[in-house]
């Protein structure tokens, strides 16, 4: 009834862009392709806002007072985002890549650079609410692209670096004795400059790893407002470029880079008092980035083999020199107070946050840095662990969206993941040739199960008691039964006559359904040595199964685009779905056909039921994951997974802008230098090569799977791990209402303690804040009598309100007695319907858990506490 919404990406931390810090210094702001992040450091959680860019995002500008961020993508589109109502408000497009954007500290102004000039805009502010972007000045100045902004304290000038190894420093307003000023002095591109705190002594950083310090001949009290007069033949000169169509044109200051004497005379003068140099021992070079930290003076340096080195300012004392990886720093940021240094790599996909002065990590993140292959959610739906080809198995936790274990045993590509039914083994399959077991115990690979002779595993499945561990093999066609308990080789089920694309176990028999792309699909029984129970014929080759969660029905995905429906014990055909019309494939830059008839040669490759078994979710080579109904075999939903156009397959038509009479623009390696810089992909190959300089990886969902509670699915996808869930926070979704059913008639109830009849009714209502309301007013010392004077149809609908209220109410003990009375006195009853039930109460446990975890935490630190301070008395007491 209720679609769930999109509401978090895992697996990916940060792309590219420039990471920010918000206000108070304790929450970051990491771009994550076209998507933007809010890490809260303090609270140890994670939240992707729910707007997106049209493309990847290229850089991010945040206002002084937290409120705003305006977010600009590669091509320059820029959304206006509100970060408290986390809301689009404003829309705008700059027609050009823009290299960096900066809000002046008073929050008025805003400066964007692109090309070669500078652009200030009026900020939108408390005065300005609907005309969000408007040009105020334009500033020419550098001959080649401009890269970095900084203001001064007091908002009067800013300065711009550049590709043509120039500094600019400008006047916000138009004073008297600056307007401009041009600085050189470097012999490679500007990375940052920085200004002095409260004053115009500025910094310049170039790409070569030099540093000039330059000093101002003036104060900023020194700056003299421009006397009133006619100047509209200045501004007016030279308005030749037509690139620049903003609607309200604005001043334009045209700076030259050697002004003659009578215009430097009694005009601002600096002059460069020092030169520094980073690579004095020759080890490394290609300065990347840089950030500022102007009360402690603090300088970080990030280059591009991973160093990075913080300095003290003016005097340039070196104070710490490390390597975070070997991989290029592609971001840099500090936080208010000095303490946080934020370090963002794109090639590694890595996210950091260290802590200077005790020189220890505050966050540690990284995605997988290839494409995500396949995830698992463990029984009680409060982790998530994915397999990647890079071959990492991550494990992420669901509702703070960290990663919390890394494991690196697998040497190649990992095809599968899955946990085992107590929760607490992982297991994994790789095309090594080996399956490994982690324990999220102790954290590490206590089992590896290996084939005779040296196999590649595609597809993997562990039975319901957790001790029987299956694999598939790509090139021999076997499958391998392995034994959890001893790591013994059981079994080889051959007879397949093509490769295994897929297994599962049904949940409720020890009975193995396997897939080939030999057109059959054969279900085994584990108990009866191993024989081949079955062999389902299918009409194309067969790409995936899943059985439902009550064990009944078995759901096939084929080549041909079809979803297939099986009573497995008859092995008769239940029902079907043509899906390939719901694929809706997108056209690839260099595909030669449309996109319609490129959607004919596409299926489905990963399938999976809801909690419930009432809807199957469907995925594959597309941006669509489609949502069917299996009793009714319809389409209920079809979920965009991404709006990013920085992915390939994503445009429906051919974009005739990119076309010219050669072909498309897309065959041309931009990067390719000396060479001819025509890229044409070898035939068949699905991910693009990584090798070009200009990568554009292709949309798609490799898994899908739904959460054991019900209210969350999860999708792997070419942009990372999509969590989509349900959110039914403003819905009037009454259950058997009455005309006597109103909150006043409630209250009334409930102030003559019928406290029974006053929980039914509000639960007819199905308001959850009333529900709250009364369930709060029960006594505690009564909840026993009430619970057992519950009609059998309200004990669900008041454990499920049980399991939502654990996750954000305080009133643990109240709500944990409610829970166990419920599940003490309706425990049997609630048994003859535990396959209906079982997503409610996964959904609780899950909630349970993650309290039970919190409290034990707490205690094991105040233990610690108490012991440390008996230590600390008795200490004392024997000097005494």
């Amino acid at each position: 009834r209720f679609p769930p919404q999109f509401s978090g990406l895992l697996g990916t931390v940060y792309r590219r862009g420039n990471l920010s810090f918000t206000r108070d210094g304790s929450a970051l702001l990491s771009p994550v392709g076209n998507r933007i992040s809010l890490f809260d450091l303090k609270n140890n959680k994670c939240e992707t806002f729910p707007l997106a860019t049209r493309l990847n995002i290229a850089c991010v500008g945040l206002s002084p007072d937290g409120s705003l961020a305006i977010l600009i993508d590669e091509e320059g589109a820029a959304l206006l985002v509100s970060l408290i109502g986390k809301r689009v408000i404003h829309h705008f497009y700059f027609h050009k890549p823009v290299h960096s954007v900066s809000f002046s500290p008073d929050g008025k102004k805003f400066v964007i650079t692109k090309d070669n000039v500078a652009l200030m805009y009026h900020a939108p502010g408390k005065k300005r609410e609907f005309n969000a972007f408007v040009l105020d000045k334009t500033y020419y100045g550098p001959y080649d692209e401009t890269t970095c902004i900084d203001w001064t304290d007091d908002s009067k000038c800013f300065a711009v670096g550049s590709k043509d190894m120039s500094t600019w420093v400008f006047g916000a307003e138009r004073w008297a004795n600056l307007i401009y000023y041009s600085l050189g002095g470097h012999k490679d591109i500007i990375v940052a400059c920085f200004f002095e705190e409260n004053s115009l002594d500025l910094y310049t950083i170039s790409q070569d790893a030099a540093l000039c310090v330059w000093q101002c001949d003036t104060e900023l009290d020194g700056l003299k407002p421009m006397p009133p007069k006619d100047t509209a033949g200045e501004e007016n000169a030279e308005k030749n470029d037509e690139e620049f169509l903003e609607e309200p044109k604005g001043e334009e200051i045209h700076g030259k880079a050697n002004p003659n004497e009578r215009e430097t005379r009694n005009k601002v003068k600096y002059s460069r008092v020092a030169k520094y140099f980073f690579n004095k021992e020759g080890d490394f070079n290609n300065l990347t980035s840089a950030a500022y930290h102007k009360k402690t003076h603090l300088l970080v340096t990030g280059f591009a083999s991973g160093i990075f080195h913080l300095h003290e300012l003016p005097d340039f004392n070196l104070i710490h020199s490390l390597s975070i990886s070997d991989q290029r720093i592609a971001s840099i940021s500090i936080n208010c107070t000095g303490d946080w240094i934020a370090f963002g790599c794109s090639g590694l996909g890595q996210l950091l946050v260290w802590e200077w002065q005790s020189e220890s990590y505050v966050l540690k993140q990284q995605g997988h840095f290839n494409s995500m292959v396949s995830l698992a959610y463990s029984p009680d739906g409060q982790y998530i662990v994915t397999g990647g080809e890079d071959g990492k198995v991550k494990v992420w936790n669901t509702s703070s969206s960290f990663c919390f274990v890394t494991f690196t045993e697998h040497s190649s590509g990992v095809t599968a993941v899955t946990f085992t039914s107590n929760g607490y083994v992982i297991l994994s399959a790789s095309l090594d040739g080996t399956v490994r077991a982690f324990d999220l115990h102790r954290y590490r690979n206590f089992r590896t199960f290996t084939s005779p002779r040296p196999s590649q595993f595609s597809c993997l499945a562990v039975d319901s008691s957790g001790e029987i561990v299956s694999a598939g093999s790509q090139d021999s066609f076997e499958i391998f039964i392995w034994s959890m308990q001893s790591g013994r080789l059981l079994d080889v089920l051959s007879g397949h006559e093509g490769p295994i694309s897929s297994l599962a176990f049904n949940p409720m028999k020890c009975i193995l359904a396997s897939a080939s792309w030999d057109k059959t699909v054969k279900l085994w029984d584990m108990l009866d040595s191993w024989r081949t129970k079955e062999t389902l014929i299918l009409n194309s080759d067969v790409l995936v199964v899943a059985f439902r969660p009550d064990g009944k029905e078995l759901a096939v995905a084929a080549l041909n685009g079809q979803i297939t429906f099986w009573d497995h014990e008859n092995a008769v055909q239940t029902g079907s779905i043509e899906g390939r019309h719901d694929l809706q494939m997108g056209r690839k830059e260099l595909d030669k056909i449309t996109a319609k008839q490129a959607a004919k040669a596409k299926s489905f490759t990963t399938l999976c039921y809801s909690a419930d078994g009432q809807s199957i979710l469907a995925g594959g080579l597309s941006k669509f994951v489609c949502i069917y109904n299996v009793k009714e075999q319809i389409l209920m939903k079809k979920f965009e997974i991404s709006c990013n156009f920085s992915l390939d397959a994503m445009e429906e038509y051919l974009d005739r802008r990119k076309m010219t009479e050669f072909g498309s623009m897309a065959l041309i390696d931009e990067g390719a230098g000396g060479e001819d810089g025509v890229a044409i992909p070898l035939p068949g190959v699905k991910r693009g090569d990584m090798s070009y300089r200009h990568f554009k990886p292709e949309i798609r969902v490799t898994c899908l799977r739904f959460s054991p509670t019900g209210r969350s699915w999860a999708a792997t996808t070419t942009e990372g791990l999509l969590i989509y869930s349900l959110d039914s926070g403003l819905i009037f979704d009454p259950f058997e209402l009455d005309v006597d059913i109103t909150p006043s008639n409630i209250h009334k109830t409930l102030h003559q303690k019928e406290y029974t009849m006053a929980i039914i009714m509000a639960l007819k209502l199905n308001e959850k804040k009333l529900i709250q309301e009364v369930i709060e007013a029960v006594p505690s010392d009564e909840v026993d009598v009430v619970c057992s004077s519950l009609p059998d149809l309200y004990v669900e609908k008041v454990l499920e309100f049980l399991a939502s209220a654990f996750e954000i109410s305080c009133h643990l003990e109240f709500y944990l007695i409610w829970a166990h009375k419920l599940l003490m006195l309706h425990g049997q009853k609630l048994k003859t319907r535990s396959v209906k039930l079982l997503p409610m109460i996964q959904f609780l446990q899950k909630s349970i858990q993650r309290h039970f975890e919190d409290v034990s935490k707490l205690c094991e630190w105040n233990i610690y506490n108490i012991k440390y301070a008996l230590a600390i008395s008795q200490q004392r007491g024997m000097k005494r």
